[in-house]
């Protein structure tokens, strides 16, 4: 892959002789690479090594780890990388927004919106939030005003209110909810 171009750098390290290297970057098991922004552990072939590497440089690529980590059951890992790449909040939007995204995917994404909320991690997802409360889905619109709920913040009742005449039922119940959970601003 290094002679491909598709790997710019293959660096080696016998964990066993510098066991600090292993302890600094995390690893709990090996074999254990990163290739562009992706932590990937076990073996892997050739070919896919081959995948992740041309993935590392889209956001396609980085639904697609998301989306691999919360479906081999490694939420804490795929939260860790949300927080660790802020850039990657319009991927995870994304992810809870696209109706075609696997349900546990979706499901897997909602529980990571909600840990960011309910460690007050939600402000920069707030604008893109904003942002889905227009979508032309029910679901989409309804999940967006459950979030901007839970993030706590006053600001965005205003962009909830006219939420309260959707013409979807469930997205005004969720938006009613939401409202009454946010403080209100003086």
């Amino acid at each position: 892959l290094t002679k491909e171009g598709l790997i710019g750098r293959l660096e080696v390290i016998n964990i066993t002789s510098h066991p600090e290297i292993a302890q600094e970057q995390g690893i709990r098991s090996v074999p254990w690479m990163r290739i562009g922004p992706f932590t990937l552990q076990g073996n892997h072939s050739p070919g896919e090594l081959r995948r992740w590497a041309q993935r590392a440089a889209s956001n396609q690529g980085i639904a697609e780890y998301l989306g691999e980590l919360i479906e081999s059951r490694r939420l804490d890992q795929a939260l860790q990388e949300i927080r660790a790449h802020p850039e990657w909040n319009e991927v995870l939007l994304r992810m809870v927004s696209d109706l075609e995204t696997p349900v546990g995917v979706r499901i897997g994404a909602s529980a990571i919106l909600e840990d960011l909320a309910e460690h007050d991690e939600l402000g920069p997802l707030l604008p893109g939030l904003r942002e889905l409360l227009r979508a032309a889905e029910a679901p989409v619109r309804a999940d967006a005003a459950y979030y901007l709920g839970l993030s706590g913040d006053p600001r965005t009742r205003e962009w909830l209110e006219p939420l309260l005449q959707d013409p979807a039922p469930e997205v005004r119940e969720i938006a009613a909810e939401a409202l009454e959970a946010l403080p209100v601003s003086h």
